[in-house]
């Protein structure tokens, strides 16, 4: 993510950088559009660490910044409750995630449910993936444990590569769900073309920090980088929520 390589500490202080602003957000505002003027600002608000506000990026990250805009922060804020530490950021950056993944249609994606689902995963995948593969195998038990899978697309060596235009092709296919068992199973899927979101959800994981593939967010916005044997994926899923969290079918 572009944030990332900005802030390359933990913490960065804009010393040189003034603002004649009196308002935390303008001047926070003003200190970020000097650095990066594409940054996608969503909001500005209190964090809960005194004299810290926290600023959200269009995807769910998080940065924290001084009132007066000079000082940035990127890292984790924890919380000590009863012995034990709180992720804070982890916590807002999964609520910005379920978010904008909830923002995808599941017309946009290609879904693998049980007949009874209790949750969801969604599933950011490449079909040149060796471990989406095998994680592929393993739709029918997680089906059978009640966890609903949905692929979006991720075509990890860019727009127009090999990955992008089988990815593409399967989004057009007449039965996406055969055209997905196909491509993972390493055969031949029939060129199609069509208006499709892939381009559109390559961009959207590249902004809430899918680097990889598999990437797995469960249905309360915790984004997993990596496979996870089927047992695991299960547990996790059905520990993050059930089917109030799933997102409308519609268009």
């Amino acid at each position: 993510m572009r944030v990332s390589r900005m802030l390359t500490g933990v913490a960065l202080a804009f010393a040189a950088v003034a603002t004649q602003a009196a308002d935390p957000d303008q001047a926070i505002r003003q200190t970020l559009k000097s650095i990066q003027p594409d940054l996608p600002i969503e909001a500005v608000s209190e964090s809960p660490l005194t004299g810290i506000y926290q600023v959200h990026l269009k995807g769910g990250r998080l940065l924290y910044a001084s009132g007066d805009g000079q000082f940035v922060m990127q890292g984790m804020l924890f919380k000590v409750e009863n012995g034990e530490a709180v992720n804070l950021t982890q916590k807002a950056e999964s609520k910005g995630i379920a978010k904008e993944i909830a923002s995808i249609p599941t017309s946009d994606m290609v879904v693998f449910a049980p007949k009874n689902p209790k949750t969801h995963i969604t599933v950011f995948t490449d079909t040149d993936c060796g471990y989406c593969q095998k994680l592929h195998s393993e739709v029918a038990e997680l089906n059978r444990q009640g966890v609903e899978v949905r692929y979006v697309a991720f075509p990890r060596q860019g727009i127009g590569s090999h990955g992008y235009n089988t990815l593409v092709s399967v989004w057009c296919s007449k039965d996406r769900q055969a055209a997905m068992n196909l491509a993972k199973n390493r055969e031949e899927v029939p060129a199609a073309k069509c208006d499709n979101p892939v381009a559109k959800e390559y961009q959207l994981g590249q902004s809430i920090g899918v680097n990889g593939t598999p990437a797995i967010v469960l249905a309360d916005g915790e984004l997993i980088p990596g496979y996870q044997p089927a047992p695991d994926l299960a547990k996790l899923a059905l520990q993050a929520g059930g089917e109030s969290t799933q997102v409308s079918r519609t268009n």
